[in-house]
């Protein structure tokens, strides 16, 4: 059974910066990418950043310059680093494994449908 466990949430000021990790265990199947979603209170999950087994990442338009997503496969972990952090990226994050088939993908180019799921992390950010 694959389980995900994410961690590194928190809270910080505007501007600041927190690293997030997602440790995956168990068997993944395929797992050709992995993802970050976040959902605020009030709103629909949305899509943040990808990478995928060949290194490639993708990131949506809120993220990009300021979030990096980066894997290490021996320790079968995914990290994201958020810098320049803004009130409006508060949230509870999530990671994801194992993108479903016929899924279908974000405009950006990360997967929208995944498999497995993480509890979630939360992220303050006070202005």
């Amino acid at each position: 059974q694959v389980q995900l466990m994410e961690s590194g949430g928190g809270s910080v000021q505007a501007g600041g910066s927190l690293r997030l990790s997602c440790v995956v265990s168990g068997y993944t199947g395929s797992g050709d990418c992995m993802g970050w979603f976040r959902q605020a209170p009030g709103k629909g999950r949305e899509g943040v950043t990808a990478i995928c087994r060949d290194s490639s990442t993708y990131y949506d338009y809120s993220a990009k310059g300021r979030f990096t997503i980066s894997q290490d496969n021996a320790k079968n972990t995914v990290f994201l680093q958020m810098n320049s952090l803004k009130p409006e990226d508060s949230a509870m994050y999530y990671c994801a494994s194992d993108p479903l088939p016929y899924g279908g993908y974000f405009v950006w180019g990360g997967p929208i449908e995944y498999a497995n799921w993480g509890q979630g992390t939360q992220v303050t950010v006070s202005s």
